[in-house]
């Protein structure tokens, strides 16, 4: 068998594309959770991870936690900063659901109804789409009631709610609300640069229309750090008081948000769509990952997890990481972090 023949001199290495050939192929993510089914290995959630000490260093980075990402509703605390900053007021659980993805449960449902009346609003000008509940059990119960999706119901129904109600305050244009050039949405952009201590990448469209700013994993963490360490009666720090005193309200009775900052004290939590989520203690450490294919099913033990590589030494973190695999019934296996 002849011997392989080397590249002559002029011709590309196997390292080099050649001409008009595409570049070298990106780092593919760590695997941060694994699927695993009667003993066996069936499948693997890559993503990027970042934790940040309490003095604001990098103290873990997986894959790419620099690179832009959407945050999606973990974005959602600095959308509310930037409400409070354009003028309105509002505190505790009403400033709460402006800043939540919450689960459509009955004291959500009353508490957006009761904003927009108190702020002359109808539910019919909120641009969030027609939703069900997000939480399962609350989307039965309401489907057996006989109701249809609704604007109110929609997750993001507090946050759009908050909106239109500083622009009616501002006499700002109520129809617009949601185009990034609108003024308030102008603000919220000056907002998540402020807090990320970085420029936004890119602006997109969230999946409740609004506009959604592109900042890096580190650029989230550093931005719920700031929150928890804002002064006392700044928009951020007001924020952040609101979401830890009543986190039913961010997110639900059934959700790890809330059993986190229930459990935690000072703990500050927000999920996000596609598989995001951030995190910070009251003493200025903090965490933000992203799993690449969006599995919310990796959520809950990746976070349980990066709480441990935090620092966080509590109960929840069982009960946030516990992802069981059914077969015929039966628990046959979990999905549990690799890292």
């Amino acid at each position: 068998m002849p011997a392989p023949q080397q590249p002559t001199s002029g011709s590309p290495s196997p390292s080099q594309p050649r001409s008009g050939e595409a570049g070298p192929v990106p780092a593919v993510p760590p695997v941060l959770a694994e699927v695993v089914r009667s003993g066996f290995v069936e499948g693997r959630h890559r993503g990027s991870l970042v934790v940040l000490g309490a003095d604001g260093a990098v103290d873990l980075a997986l894959g790419d936690p620099a690179a832009p990402v959407f945050p999606r509703s973990a974005n959602k605390p600095m959308q509310a900063a930037g409400v409070l900053r354009a003028g309105l007021e509002l505190a505790g659980e009403r400033l709460a659901l402006a800043a939540a993805s919450h689960s459509g449960e009955s004291f959500h449902l009353d508490l957006v109804r009761q904003l927009l009346a108190e702020q002359g609003l109808d539910a019919a000008q909120l641009q969030c789409p027609p939703d069900l509940p997000l939480d399962p059990e609350e989307r039965d119960a309401y489907l057996a009631s006989g109701a249809v999706p609704d604007r109110v119901t929609m997750n993001c129904s507090g946050k759009h709610t908050a909106m239109l109600a500083v622009c009616a305050r501002r006499g700002w244009p109520l129809e617009s609300y949601l185009d990034p050039g609108h003024p308030l949405q102008r603000l919220i952009h000056e907002v998540v640069e402020e807090a990320a201590g970085e420029p936004v990448d890119a602006v997109g469209t969230d999946g409740c229309g609004a506009p959604l700013m592109a900042i890096s994993l580190t650029g989230l963490a550093r931005a719920f750090r700031s929150f928890v360490l804002a002064a006392p009666g700044s928009a951020e720090r007001r924020v952040a008081d609101a979401m830890r005193a009543h986190p039913e309200y961010v997110a639900g009775t059934r959700r790890a948000d809330t059993w986190l900052m229930r459990e935690v004290p000072g703990a500050l939590s927000k999920m996000g769509a596609e598989a995001v989520q951030a995190v910070a203690l009251p003493d200025g450490r903090a965490l933000a990952f992203k799993i690449e294919d969006g599995a919310t099913r990796a959520l809950g033990p990746v976070l349980a997890r990066a709480l441990a590589l935090l620092g966080v030494d509590a109960p929840v973190r069982e009960r946030i990481g516990r992802s069981p695999l059914l077969g015929g019934g039966r628990e046959v296996g979990e999905i549990r972090a690799a890292f």
